[in-house]
């Protein structure tokens, strides 16, 4: 891994299995392609498994959830696949039951709130975002590496995968 041009550890195309979202809201819709908008344009993705040919990236990302695990379908940029990272989702239930629950109170803040009171919601929801990113960051130890604000999105996006009306 050494030898591998750090501009190319990265994910180019990122898509989430939509097959297991059932409805979204246009704030959460908002946040979705935000935060797919955000990790291509910066990331830093790198799977530490080796690779009989020696490819490390660029790479494509397909998230989905599936009887309770996060899988992490990893390509090559011709398409062709790598391997798939598999996390249980246990650890993360909880903040992402507190992430939806702050992220309703932000959402009705912005509507009904003053500057101070949306700030203060605002920050306990950054907060609770860092947590879980870092949690996520612990999870993926050994199996792929990733920069924190990274890790903040792809949380964003895995919690849009667990919204189910």
């Amino acid at each position: 891994m050494s030898d591998a041009d750090p501009s190319q550890q990265r994910i180019i195309s990122i898509e989430l299995d939509e097959g297991s979202i059932i409805w979204r809201n246009p704030d959460v819709e908002q946040e979705r392609r935000v935060a797919i908008f955000d990790i291509l344009e910066d990331n830093r993705f790198v799977p530490q498994r080796g690779h009989p040919d020696g490819y490390t990236g660029p790479y494509r990302l397909r998230l989905r959830v599936e009887e309770g695990r996060l899988i992490f379908e990893i390509s090559r940029e011709d398409h062709s696949p790598l391997e798939a990272i598999i996390l249980g989702l246990g650890r993360f239930r909880r903040p992402i039951r507190d992430y939806f629950a702050i992220c309703d109170s932000y959402y009705q803040a912005i509507k009904t709130s003053t500057a101070q009171q949306i700030e203060t919601v605002d920050m306990a929801r950054r907060g609770l975002h860092n947590e879980a990113a870092e949690m996520l960051m612990d999870r993926l130890d050994g199996k792929i590496a990733v920069d924190f604000d990274t890790a903040r999105r792809l949380f964003t996006l895995i919690c849009v995968l667990h919204i189910k009306g």
